[in-house]
């Protein structure tokens, strides 16, 4: 498109100047690619662009972008008060709810949160799929599965591997139209329930993919019991979070989501893969093990 069927196209009212500079810059961010120079430039979007930023495409991790713009910005903003006071600093702080009580009593809410939540996750699911010694395990649950992506990426990947998404009730249509889309209804099913009230579905391997740190470590505690006691003997706990390293002075991403988790939930935080292992020895986990998946995230694994 050119710069001129932009403008009309979105209804732009600022100078072509200023339009040919916004363009550009896209450009120069590897978001689009162009040929000629501003009135006769054309614009396309880039093979990344069209591969993970296209709502239409399996590939599609946009949602995260979506959820930052319309929460997370404003979130952030109030660092200080959420410093000061000890609160979290959501739309939601004057609830008595918790953030997901709040975010799944609304559709629209629920499914921005579920598509941010796979497009942050969906490199780490690849590459936990391809990664993980599957070999001596059959059944996988993925407790607070969402949009069964996980479950998915095992499925396509780990064609001997059966597995289950078990979430909220409110969440299981999503996880059904997800799994549909990809194919693998005959490998991956929904299961409904509260971690916290319900046993989860029993299997050989279970996961929790950014579960963990959205919570105290009371709770944290709470959920790696409930996994343990879903396991068979030597079955695998998986925790995929942005861990905290161990000295604490390395991995930027992982200690501002810990900070996010303030911002979101009050008392949630990640952590260091040495709070992982001592939670899981106590808990009576025999070996635990850490996996790099991509950038500066990392599965943390007890085995029963």
């Amino acid at each position: 498109m050119s710069a001129a069927e932009i403008k009309t196209e979105y209804h732009f009212n600022c100078t072509d100047r200023h339009l040919y500079d916004f363009l550009d810059a896209l450009v120069s961010l590897g978001f689009l690619e162009k040929e000629g120079n501003l009135e006769t430039a054309l614009y396309l979007n880039s093979p990344d662009t069209e591969a993970f930023l296209d709502k239409n495409k399996k590939t599609y991790i946009g949602g995260i972008l979506k959820m930052m713009n319309n929460r997370l910005y404003t979130n952030w903003g109030r660092l200080e008060d959420g410093l000061r006071t000890g609160n979290s600093q959501t739309e939601f702080e004057n609830s008595s709810d918790n953030l997901f009580d709040e975010l799944y009593k609304d559709q629209d809410r629920l499914r921005e949160f579920i598509d941010a939540m796979s497009g942050v996750q969906m490199g780490n699911f690849l590459a936990f799929s391809n990664s993980f010694n599957f070999t001596n395990f059959k059944t996988l649950t993925d407790a607070g599965g969402s949009s069964g992506l996980l479950s998915i990426m095992v499925a396509t990947h780990q064609p001997h591997m059966t597995c289950t998404s078990f979430d909220l009730p409110e969440v299981e249509p999503i996880a059904r139209q997800t799994i549909e889309k990809f194919e693998v209804s005959d490998r991956v099913t929904t299961a409904t329930g509260n971690f916290f009230s319900d046993p989860i579905p029993t299997a050989d391997i279970i996961v929790m993919g950014n579960i963990l740190h959205d919570w105290d470590e009371e709770n944290k505690q709470l959920l790696i019991k409930k996994a343990y006691d879903a396991l068979p003997q030597g079955g695998a706990f998986v925790a995929i979070e942005n861990l905290i390293d161990n000295d604490r002075n390395k991995n930027t991403f992982g200690l501002l989501m810990s900070l996010n988790m303030l911002l979101e939930t009050k008392t949630g935080f990640d952590y260091t893969f040495n709070d992982f292992e001592n939670w899981a020895y106590d808990t009576g986990f025999k070996k635990v093990e850490f996996l790099r998946l991509t950038g500066p995230s990392s599965a943390a694994i007890a085995y029963k």
